[in-house]
């Protein structure tokens, strides 16, 4: 486990960016029962989180990805990450949103982009990955080389983890679901062997038999 992934995880438990409930889990949109809840906007009201995350960031982009010459975040969640980050950069950013405008100039990739250009994309977080790749291919139809994506934080799920491959995309994230539960146990957020339980649901989301075990 990599220094950088147990502080960026350490940070975000800290601020509950990503809080584990797995008695009492939460029910996502598409009806799956989650022993995770993460929102990584809480990092950007969390100055000293903040840092940690962005100065992450701008460091795995420079060893991943030395190349690049604009960053775009990802609309909303990536847009404020994207910005600071390309400012600690000393880079140009823009951000795509999730539809193009119905009035005005229509545009739907915001900022300055030039054919060719090689594009990080910046996302705050990925699951199953579908919204991210819809990013590239909207910057990959308007000429962009996109070299890959950055993330704060993954849950490393096998659906997300063959969408990218199949999109023929590289994403780095600052930490992922399974260092976050190690350092959860650790540092008694939840008890340790609720770890093999979360692991259970990262392996298979709609398989809900890791609820009620080990209580």
């Amino acid at each position: 486990m990599k220094e950088i992934q147990r502080l960026i995880a350490k940070d975000l438990l800290s601020i509950k960016a990503v809080f584990f409930r797995p008695d009492e889990p939460f029910t996502w949109a598409s009806g799956i029962k989650s022993p995770v809840y993460c929102d990584n906007r809480l990092t950007l009201t969390a100055p000293r989180v903040r840092t940690d995350v962005e100065n992450a960031l701008a460091e795995t982009i420079r060893r991943e990805y030395p190349d690049v010459e604009v960053l775009m975040g990802t609309s909303t969640a990536g847009i404020a990450h994207a910005a600071i980050t390309a400012h600690i950069l000393d880079l140009p950013m823009g951000y795509v949103r999730s539809g193009a405008k119905d009035h005005g100039r229509q545009n739907q990739i915001e900022g300055k982009l030039e054919k060719g250009q090689k594009v990080v994309v910046v996302e705050d977080l990925i699951s199953t990955g579908g919204s991210v790749i819809e990013v590239v291919n909207v910057l990959r139809e308007a000429g962009a080389e996109v070299l890959g994506i950055v993330s704060i934080f993954t849950y490393g799920m096998k659906k997300g983890l063959v969408r990218l491959a199949e999109a023929n995309v590289k994403n780095v994230s600052l930490t992922d679901f399974d260092t976050i539960s190690v350092i959860a146990a650790e540092e008694n957020y939840i008890k340790k062997e609720d770890v093999e339980r979360l692991i259970a649901f990262r392996n298979n989301p709609a398989d809900e038999s890791w609820i009620g075990a080990n209580k």
